[in-house]
């Protein structure tokens, strides 16, 4: 990057989109800190050309790059500049560097949330100045055409499911722990739905991977264990807890096809996962021996989890559908921890 008085000047690729020219640049973090700037925030919604920064965000975003130096990944950040861009390459090419008029107006686009994490990563680690960002640069058509590229960037975007966030992510510790326990937890091997959050009618799954990672959560929820000591406790609960569900193993060896396993009974569903994790919790507070987790847990094969059952409406069946809220999902683990008889050990304030 060269930076003259009335300009400054980054390596640029240049291309045509809708018959106009835009530029695909390399652009030093340091500077990107320091000219592409967010003003929004004080204006109208009609007079803006991005959503009001949420600064909750950054420190999260922050976080991410100085806790991954040698492995973060950010997109290119989308932004119009309002100013005469001169774009010099030799022979043609559609490689060069572009100058850009240090009096310009520029709005960023999409990445507004990475430009504020950056700056705030910078102050903490300047020595990420040296490192670049990708930016992809339009000419700045008014409000109007800025506004409608806010809307046309992220007409499409769709987050990936939480299943598949879990799946890929190699960083979480609590992820690699959770993937490695399904292979050996004989229940779960082959009948967890990796990708998607919800399954499918067709589908052969009967779990999801997000759904036995919260619960798992839950589980060890206010307890400090070593990775090691996470996979021996998670894998002992969910065995036990497999042990004392009829239902499952009846879906697992196929006695029960899954899509009526799925139609029929509330265990087959995630609110089941998490109040079952909340219930284990309760053996963990108690410090009862995972020797007798089995014993604890025998009361499940007399819970009745048909989806029409009268002690399920209203309580996870509301209006004939199941209801996931959280004041739902809390009330369900109370009424499990009755039927335990634990209640009395503990009371339900404790849940």
């Amino acid at each position: 990057m060269r930076q003259q008085e009335k300009y400054f000047e980054l390596p640029a690729v240049k291309g045509i989109q809708a018959g106009k020219p835009y530029y695909a640049v390399m652009c030093p973090l340091q500077m990107v800190a320091t000219f592409f700037t967010y003003t929004d925030n004080s204006l109208p919604p009609a007079m803006r050309v991005q959503r009001v920064l949420n600064k909750q965000r950054i420190p999260e975003m922050k976080e991410y790059i100085l806790k991954n130096r040698d492995s973060y990944v950010f997109s290119a950040l989308t932004a119009s500049v309002d100013g005469e861009l001169e774009f010099i390459s030799q022979h043609n090419s559609s490689s060069g560097q572009l100058k850009i008029p240090i009096n310009s107006r520029i709005i960023i686009n999409d990445g507004q949330h990475r430009r504020a994490a950056i700056e705030m990563a910078l102050q903490e680690c300047p020595e990420l100045r040296y490192e670049d960002i990708s930016i992809v640069i339009y000419y700045d058509l008014g409000l109007a055409r800025s506004q409608q590229m806010f809307t046309d960037l992220n007409r499409y975007a769709v987050r990936p499911t939480k299943s598949l966030n879990i799946l890929y992510d190699n960083r979480d510790s609590f992820s690699i722990i959770i993937k490695e326990c399904i292979n050996c937890i004989p229940i779960f091997e082959g009948c967890v739905e990796k990708e998607k959050s919800s399954i499918s009618n067709r589908s052969k799954a009967l779990f999801t991977l997000s759904g036995l990672f919260h619960a798992s959560k839950l589980f060890l929820h206010g307890f400090q264990f070593t990775d090691a000591e996470s996979r021996d406790t998670i894998i002992s609960f969910w065995n036990a807890i497999a042990l004392n569900m009829p239902l499952w193993q009846s879906a697992k060896n196929k006695k029960i096809p899954p899509e009526d396993f799925r139609r029929d009974y509330i265990c087959a569903h995630a609110i089941t996962l998490k109040a079952l994790g909340t219930l284990g919790n309760m053996l963990l507070k108690q410090q009862v021996p995972k020797t007798s987790w089995n014993d604890k847990l025998c009361f499940l094969q007399d819970v009745n989890w048909n989806k029409d059952g009268n002690e399920l409406q209203g309580l996870v069946i509301v209006n004939g559908r199941i209801s996931s809220s959280q004041n739902n999902q809390k009330a369900f683990a109370e009424y499990l921890i009755g039927k335990s008889g634990w209640a009395k050990m503990t009371g339900r304030g404790s849940v």
